[in-house]
């Protein structure tokens, strides 16, 4: 059995695939929609039952003002001997409810369009259709694979994500199943990001009386944002970014409160560190007398930096899609995934495992059907060929 053998293998399951793919599609799933997601969620249930693993369903308990997510599930398959697998799909999308009845999926010559059908509804099938291949070949080379079904990827795992690195520690490679990149390109490296959320506090006073009395968070803020954006560049690949700025009440009044939403990236520990240091110093000391500056800081993700173990999963990837016919190459990428939480402890890990789509996020989203078989049998082999 050679990958091009899995390859025909899963090509005789093109048309359940797609099926199954535009079913997924006509479902609205986004984060914040339990519902949608867990009819999702249903039929990756139904369909790790189907194929003989063993399935835990997890229900989310919110916390007090927290919004409720969708159901975790988690498929473990038993093999023969071999590494420890672990798969990590998402069945959330970014879209609101009623996206799919305004534009459904459909086929418009050689892509699919519709609402998650890149991110990541494609990839999430792909795991289990690569699965199916293996068993439909007798291939069990590996000691167990587990498959997580995601929930709430698309707003960062905050449920999910401590599973997900429970289970890294206790795997021995992992795989990604985000879209590959429109070029074709697999992910090897991925950013750290840090949310902060800064409110800068001055005094109120009347603007027009007496507004010596005064103290501006809005200019305080103004400055910050300034000596904010100037730290891009400062290390290689960190971008600081102020996204959202909020702040006073009424155009005669000098502003006692403003805020900033901030986001940092960085492709290593070291230079994000760095960075933290630097924002919360500047932070700490406001040039500007009788201001003072809240911070908080979320834990955010770790980089995936791409390591000697994860260079080697990548040569073997492209060894694979050679046999196939077809070129692959690697690439580094701002955007964080689940990815990261398994590169953070210590798991070696590749990404953009799915099928080739782009625009993601869009109303444009498309996938290269005639990527499917081909990146599935190339999951497949990564799996279960020695």
């Amino acid at each position: 059995m050679d990958v091009r053998s899995l390859r025909d293998l899963v090509a005789t399951r093109s048309d359940e695939y797609l099926a199954e793919l535009e079913t997924l599609v006509n479902i609205d799933s986004g984060s914040f929609s339990p519902l949608g997601v867990n009819l999702v969620a249903d039929r990756c249930e139904q369909r790790f039952h189907d194929f003989g693993w063993d399935v835990a369903r997890h229900r989310h308990t919110p916390g007090s003002g927290e919004p409720q997510l969708g159901d975790l599930v988690i498929g473990r398959r038993q093999g023969s001997g071999g590494p420890r697998i672990l798969l990590v799909g998402h069945t959330d999308t970014v879209f609101d409810d009623g996206t799919a009845a305004e534009r459904p999926f459909r086929i418009e010559g050689s892509r699919a369009r519709g609402p998650g059908v890149s991110d990541m509804k494609a990839g999430l099938l792909t795991g289990f259709f690569a699965m199916h291949a293996l068993k439909d070949a007798g291939l069990e080379s590996f000691d167990h694979v587990t498959y997580v079904c995601n929930p709430d990827e698309e707003i960062g795992s905050p449920f999910s994500g401590p599973t997900i690195r429970e289970l890294a520690l206790a795997h021995d490679v992992g795989f990604v199943l985000e879209g590959a990149r429109a070029n074709g390109d697999i992910v090897s490296a991925r950013k750290a990001t840090t949310d902060y959320d800064l409110t800068v506090y001055g005094r109120a006073a009347h603007a027009g009386v007496e507004p010596e009395k005064g103290r501006s968070a809005i200019a305080a803020a103004a400055a910050l944002v300034e000596a904010l954006q100037a730290l891009n560049g400062r290390w290689p690949g960190v971008t600081v970014n102020v996204g959202t700025i909020d702040g006073g009440t009424r155009r005669n009044v000098v502003s006692e409160r403003c805020t900033l939403q901030v986001d940092l990236r960085s492709p290593t520990v070291a230079d994000l560190e760095a960075a933290q240091v630097e924002i919360e110093h500047l932070c700490a000391f406001p040039p500007q007398p009788d201001i003072s500056i809240e911070v908080v800081r979320d834990a955010g993700h770790r980089p995936m930096e791409k390591t000697l173990a994860i260079a080697a999963l990548v040569d073997r990837a492209v060894a694979l899609a050679a046999e196939l016919g077809f070129e692959l190459r690697d690439a580094a990428t701002g955007g964080m995934s689940d990815a990261n939480t398994i590169a953070a402890a210590g798991t070696p890990v590749i990404d953009g495992l799915g099928p080739v789509g782009g625009d993601d996020h869009a109303p444009a989203e498309w996938l290269d059907l005639d990527s499917v078989v081909p990146r599935t049998a190339l999951l497949a082999g990564l799996i279960g060929l020695p």
